[in-house]
């Protein structure tokens, strides 16, 4: 898997996965990322605010090393939040 080579452990990701099938828990997070941009998720200072919004919502509590490979992993995919493309290929990603 390619978060793999981001730092992501297997376990967390099924973890926060299965967080994620809760549909308070989904919807809230749904409401924080309402009107995201692409330029938003290429920017590093927003995208640690949402890495550290997103994690309280979850529970989860992140160490620095985690939040950087957050941050570099969004970076990377370039994820266009109104293109379908690239909504399939994250979710094929984690599946």
């Amino acid at each position: 898997m390619s978060y793999q080579k981001y730092g992501f452990e297997p376990a967390f990701v099924e973890r926060v996965k299965l967080k994620l099938k809760n549909p308070d828990t989904k919807e809230r997070i749904k409401m924080m990322l309402q009107g995201v941009t692409k330029y938003d998720l290429q920017d590093r200072s927003k995208v640690r605010r949402f890495v550290g919004m997103l994690s309280k919502v979850l529970g989860e509590k992140l160490t620095d090393k985690q939040t950087e490979n957050m941050i570099s992993f969004v970076i990377a995919q370039k994820i266009d939040p109104n293109s379908t493309l690239h909504l399939i290929k994250l979710w094929s990603m984690f599946r």
